[in-house]
């Protein structure tokens, strides 16, 4: 497994993430724990998760992810692995400290704090902001709304928290995540003004039907010397085939979960995602190995984060790391982009 450095730091990350936002609500505690065997045993280092987590996030399954992982990563040599989770950003979930989750410096303490007791261990090699705390067009939405404007919690604020948290060991680097390109600029410009951290990584969708990075984030990324962690390579499993035909499997968590996902449900993601299927195909390849492989293809992606709900699933995630994607192939997925240009975005 190919090993990536992450920004300006010292860590060296595989180029696959062992995501794990399915344990607690799809996953049991037990299928966690043989998921990261596996992921340990073909050589991934680099583990994602988050306080949120499972999602869909409830009430009765927050922060579940995280006990499950601790319980496991308690019986490891911790300097063997990179460990990521994420704070929440604010938003109506009182069942997260009480409904506190602006993103001040005593909640993104108190946030970190709960998070090492549930991983059991004494630091984070990387701790995220989940998504901005200011008004700002995500999960799905493009338009940037002014009306929608309230009062947030000062980005400075966050930094200094960040820095606090550096300085007591407790992480080693913060990253951002669902953030924007004035955000990530914004972090950068208030840190070096103020002698402070700066963000390490960014965590933001890719695949081939979100390609909203490759613009002006993609510059961003590329001055700044700002890494991309892609989530959702698979679009929640549009890019897989398993939809094929209109198909909905019964236990997928577009078919489980009515309310979630809604972007991937869209008439142009289908299209999309039915073409790059048959061009994979044309190509002698799954349609996994070949989305898995596009992102992989990225020169702003330091590492690609995977999520399976079985073994199998997980296997074939890993094991997409043996293809190499050939002009003629690269030059079909251009095709395609051409005709939809990133319609989960």
């Amino acid at each position: 497994m190919k090993l990536n450095k992450l920004g300006e730091s010292d860590l060296r990350v595989t180029e696959i993430c062992l995501g794990t936002m399915t344990w607690g609500e799809q996953n049991s505690e037990r299928d966690a724990h043989l998921q990261l065997d596996f992921a340990l045993a073909h050589g991934i280092n680099f583990i994602d998760t988050a306080e949120m987590y499972p999602v869909p996030p409830g009430p009765a399954t927050y922060s579940r992810t995280e006990t499950y992982l601790g319980s496991w990563l308690a019986k490891q040599k911790r300097d063997k692995i990179v460990l990521a989770s994420k704070v929440a950003g604010p938003g109506r979930r009182d069942w997260v400290r009480g409904g506190r989750t602006e993103l001040t410096r005593e909640n993104i303490t108190e946030a970190v704090n709960d998070s090492l007791k549930r991983l059991q261990t004494d630091y984070l090699d990387l701790y995220q902001i989940h998504w901005p705390g200011r008004n700002v067009p995500m999960f799905g939405v493009t338009r940037f709304d002014p009306s929608k404007e309230t009062q947030a919690i000062p980005i400075l604020e966050q930094i200094e928290a960040m820095a606090g948290l550096i300085k007591a060991g407790k992480i080693r680097h913060y990253g951002l995540s669902n953030e924007t390109t004035w955000g990530v600029c914004e972090f950068l410009r208030l840190a070096r003004a103020h002698g402070l951290p700066p963000p390490l990584t960014i965590q933001n969708c890719y695949s081939l039907v979100n390609r909203m990075f490759d613009g002006e984030l993609a510059e961003a990324s590329f001055r700044e010397k700002l890494p991309l962690l892609a989530y959702s390579p698979l679009a929640m499993g549009m890019l897989t085939g398993k939809f094929a035909g209109g198909a909905m499997p019964p236990r997928t968590r577009l078919a489980r979960f009515a309310d979630f996902g809604e972007r991937y449900k869209r008439e142009l993601v289908r299209a999309a995602a039915e073409e790059y299927c048959q061009l994979a195909k044309s190509r002698g390849l799954s349609p996994t190995e070949m989305a898995m492989a596009f992102v992989r293809t990225r020169w702003f992606v330091a590492s690609t984060i995977i999520g399976a709900t079985d073994l199998a699933q997980l296997k074939q995630n890993i094991d997409s790391v043996k293809v190499e994607l050939d002009a003629e192939t690269l030059a079909g997925i251009d095709a395609i982009h051409r005709r939809y240009p990133s319609p989960s975005a």
